[in-house]
């Protein structure tokens, strides 16, 4: 998928494939579509010379489905799609900072959502304790750092021979044709992700501590914004 090559990436054109009702499907697409606890893109398509708004981008079995907020009459040969780049580099940085707070609590995700205003990470800290006020100092001196993110992609095999990079426990990492791709942050954190990241630390801006929650035994929650 063209987002998993490159999240800056904020235009594309491509055959449509498939027409559902107010879905249009691409087998590849810039959209995002909504997994792992990110949501899905928006923006705006044009087809035979129509434009109308995406208001959610999802999976489907024949690739990408861009929910629209109407339908288009007789949709048939190429898109043409843009990002709501706003929308898209506020929940690329959110994302990145969920992988800096895997850094910064050595321990399994639970679950987590991405938000606009605020997002949160669940971890599973078991017997052991944690001072979480202490993460506005520890995340934002990642993010003044500058680590940069790149990627690589390992097989299904070599995946199952590190079975310690995988931090989730709800969600298994994509694998894309028995390739898994994996988010390096400098030298700081290495797991398997299929969603959107910012290229450098520095672009996240401020990273704000909202509060921690115990949502069970083994459910310790962790709420933050950015500025």
């Amino acid at each position: 998928m063209i987002f998993l090559n490159d999240s800056y990436i904020k235009e594309f054109q491509a055959p449509i494939v498939a027409v559902e009702e107010e879905k249009i499907i691409t087998a590849d697409s810039c959209f995002y579509a909504q997994s792992g606890g990110q949501p899905g893109d928006k923006g705006v398509v044009e087809v035979n010379g129509q434009k109308v708004n995406v208001i959610n981008t999802i999976k489907h079995e024949k690739g990408i489905a861009h929910v629209l907020e109407s339908a288009i009459e007789g949709a048939s040969g190429d898109i043409q799609g843009s990002i709501d780049w706003d929308h898209r580099f506020r929940l690329m940085r959110m994302h990145t900072t969920m992988h800096l707070l895997c850094a910064a609590l050595p321990y399994y995700v639970t679950g987590g959502s991405i938000g606009w205003e605020k997002s949160r990470i669940d971890f599973d800290l078991g017997e052991e304790s944690f001072e979480f006020e202490t993460l506005n100092q520890i995340i934002n001196e990642f993010i003044q750092q500058a680590h940069p993110i790149s990627y690589q992609w390992i097989t299904s095999e070599e995946l199952d021979q590190q079975p310690e990079l995988v931090r989730t426990l709800s969600v298994q990492p994509p694998r894309t044709n028995g390739q898994i791709r994996l988010v390096k942050i400098g030298t700081i954190d290495l797991q398997p992700c299929g969603g959107t990241h910012v290229a450098n630390t520095h672009e996240i801006g401020e990273f704000k501590f909202i509060k921690y929650e115990s949502k069970g035994k083994m459910n310790k929650r962790v709420q933050f914004t950015l500025d």
